[in-house]
């Protein structure tokens, strides 16, 4: 066996040097706006306001821009970038990706996208048992010499009870799942527990993945005491995220999965446009 090893070495030392047709040069003066790998599946590491590292699987894009000069990329290079930090990820700890990503890659600009599953365990309101709760996360950044734009979005599902239905039903209301999306651009950094919270503060009540009898009952008469249209829940959330001084920029989408109609209810809020030039 160790002869036979040691032969394979010999031919790999041995072997001429390889062409790299990346770095050959390309005449049609075409330069290539983004280039690189996406629907990459991976375990990620993500940094958390806690100060816990959370292990999660993560979908992943990262591209550069390609001058008209070159062929082409260098695309195992995009996996040993997220080797070099680890893979571990955060809205606070792109820039440190990206900037490795042109150096790397030798590109102007570099972009990165990322989406996994936050869990977080919550503790049911009133016996206090612990389960899991996951919330969908997406980041993106985009990254020149001097200036590097983050967004993160945080999908958060909630309760909503109808206020009109509250209103006219002699006894009951209706109440159904549904889903706030927050999408934000900071100035300093945001937690994804910090987007949760706001959204869940906003609704009727929160979402639970383990109630006994007493927790339901709870969750029930809260989600009663406080009705809110589709159009009171957006506006909920934008109240807070105004009162942040970390937020540049917001897009708030809210979206009732309605339980006596067959359609969907949905309301969406947007700040102003962000001045690329100073980040505003």
């Amino acid at each position: 066996m160790s002869s036979i090893t040691g032969s394979k070495r010999t031919m790999a030392s041995a072997a001429p040097e390889l062409d790299d047709l990346q770095n050959q040069p390309e005449g049609r003066g075409i330069a290539i706006d983004r280039v690189g790998i996406r629907d990459l599946e991976m375990p990620i590491r993500v940094h958390d306001r806690d100060q816990h590292i959370q292990e999660t699987v993560g979908k992943l894009g990262m591209f550069v821009n390609l001058s008209p000069e070159l062929r082409g990329t260098h695309m195992s290079r995009f996996i040993e970038v997220l080797n070099d930090h680890n893979r571990l990820f955060g809205s606070e700890r792109m820039e440190g990706i990206l900037k490795t990503m042109r150096s790397r890659l030798r590109s102007t600009r570099a972009f990165l996208e990322v989406d996994f599953p936050f869990f977080r365990l919550k503790s049911s309101p009133v016996t206090e048992l612990y389960g899991p709760m996951n919330y969908q996360v997406s980041i993106q950044a985009d990254q020149t010499e001097d200036h590097t734009t983050t967004t993160l979005t945080v999908r958060i599902p909630v309760n909503t009870l109808c206020p009109c239905s509250k209103s006219i039903s002699e006894y009951g209301a209706h109440n159904q799942r549904g889903q706030v999306s927050v999408r934000v651009r900071f100035h300093r950094t945001v937690w994804i527990q910090c987007l949760i919270d706001i959204a869940e503060d906003s609704a009727s009540s929160e979402l639970y993945s383990l109630l006994k009898r007493p927790d339901e009952k709870l969750v029930t008469e809260l989600a009663y005491d406080h009705p809110v249209f589709v159009e009171d829940l957006a506006r909920n959330v934008v109240e807070r995220l105004r009162r942040d001084q970390r937020i540049a920029w917001y897009r708030v989408e809210a979206e009732n999965q309605e339980s006596i109609h067959n359609h969907n209810a949905y309301a969406m809020i947007q700040s102003a446009p962000i001045d690329s030039s100073n980040g505003r």
